[in-house]
């Protein structure tokens, strides 16, 4: 080849890859209360109610998105200014779970898991996608599957329960829990495969981790190698139970908790729930609790961190990079989606918290890192954005999805 073929081949080249990344935050860090030293940008919108997603190597973001137009986005940078200016969609349908591991690019709808073989620099898939596992219990409550690869190389798959607490009338006053609940069997924990073989079935995984009503938010600690699981609480004790809770300890009950699993492990739903106030285990009003004795639940794991009831963690992300100050290194980052249903106090969640987090163990409180994302009406309907994903990007961004709406995705940087 002439130095002029050369020449020409890297022209292409360069044009195929993204810009060394240099974002310009917004000045007004598009409405987001930041910790001192970092500022925001947001790098798409209207891109469709935006779940989790995965950062390449080279920069580009995969969005998984949910909704009857939902796939995957892929949203690349070419200016370098930090803002998406190629969007590109495929998929085989809404959906929330999403993980690039192995050359392979795994993205999961409400009741199966498929993956493309994925080189780093293209655009969109190049054929159709090979499915790893259907069947997945899908009963619409709790239906979406959020994914993690292992340090073990094995696919991890949340399956929600679809119940609040397994009674025998869902969500029906003083209706008694199953006992034992028969949903475990087919939801309510972390189910795990090998994504190496094609055409599963839920029966051909592994239940790896047990007790967990809806595990939205997983994570791997790239320290350890372990797996994390933040879980959504039951809902409605006031409701159901009036005799023994009132609404303002219904609106903070319980934990929304956040567990460093163990295979077998065994986390507690529907029998037990933990109080973050009195910091033990408590039984379930039904399983005979009163809000108070802890009974069969003493044995049951603690939280690592645990938060106020109902504020939703939907995602998560250990940061392994060096561009955040040194505190940052090795924590935990949470976005937590926002509560409904909290009256009479005020609704919350809806920002974005961090926990340090050494070895396993959390080193210190949990901080509120990124806030304002819902704008003034801080509830459901009225949020402009509720953060739902997280992931660190190879600068040492972290990257911020919301699926409220028309969907978006924010990026936060560290100032020099």
């Amino acid at each position: 080849m002439t130095r002029f073929g050369f020449a020409a081949l890297a022209l292409v080249v360069a044009a195929a890859t993204p810009q060394a990344s240099k974002p310009v935050c917004a000045p007004d860090n598009v409405g987001l209360t930041l910790q001192p030293g970092f500022c925001a940008l947001m790098v798409a919108e209207s891109i469709g109610p935006s779940r989790h997603l995965v950062v390449l190597e080279n920069g580009d973001l995969l969005v998984a998105v949910a909704g009857g137009n939902g796939g995957v986005r892929l949203l690349r940078d070419t200016t370098g200014d930090g803002k998406a200016d190629i969007v590109r969609s495929f998929g085989v349908g809404g959906g929330t779970g999403i993980a690039f591991a192995g050359e392979y690019l795994y993205f999961a709808t409400n009741d199966a898991v498929v993956r493309w073989h994925w080189q780093v620099g293209q655009l969109e898939p190049p054929s159709a996608p090979d499915t790893v596992v259907s069947g997945l219990t899908n009963r619409r409550q709790h239906a979406a599957k959020s994914l993690a690869i292992g340090a073990d190389g094995m696919l991890y798959v949340n399956i929600g329960a679809p119940s609040n607490s397994c009674q025998v009338a869902d969500r029906t006053p003083e209706s008694p829990g199953q006992d034992p609940c028969p949903l475990l069997d087919i939801a309510g924990g972390i189910w795990r495969f090998d994504p190496r073989r094609g055409g599963q079935t839920q029966q051909d995984g592994q239940r790896f981790a047990t007790g967990l009503r809806n595990a939205v938010a997983l994570a791997v600690d790239p320290g350890t190698g372990s797996m994390f699981a933040a879980q959504h609480g039951r809902d409605q004790l006031a409701a159901n139970w009036p005799k023994l809770y009132n609404d303002a300890q219904s609106a903070e009950l319980p934990a929304e908790a956040v567990f460093r699993l163990e295979t077998g492990g065994d986390y507690g739903w529907p029998y037990c729930y933990y109080d973050w106030r009195r910091r033990q285990n408590v039984l379930q009003p039904e399983y005979g609790g009163d809000g108070k004795t802890a009974g069969r639940c003493e044995t049951t794991p603690r939280p690592v961190v645990a938060f106020p009831g109902h504020w939703a963690p939907d995602g998560m992300a250990f940061y392994n990079n060096r561009r955040f100050p040194m505190k940052y290194r090795g924590g935990l980052f949470i976005a937590f989606h926002g509560s409904w249903n909290r009256a009479p106090l005020p609704q919350a969640g809806y920002k974005v918290m961090f926990v340090p987090i050494e070895r396993g163990i959390a080193t210190g409180p949990a901080e509120v890192f990124a806030d304002g994302f819902a704008g003034k009406d801080v509830s459901p309907n009225g949020a402009r954005y509720r953060p739902t994903g997280l992931a660190v990007g190879p600068d040492g961004s972290l990257f911020v999805t919301s699926d409220q709406g028309t969907g978006a995705v924010f990026r936060i940087v560290s100032q020099p």
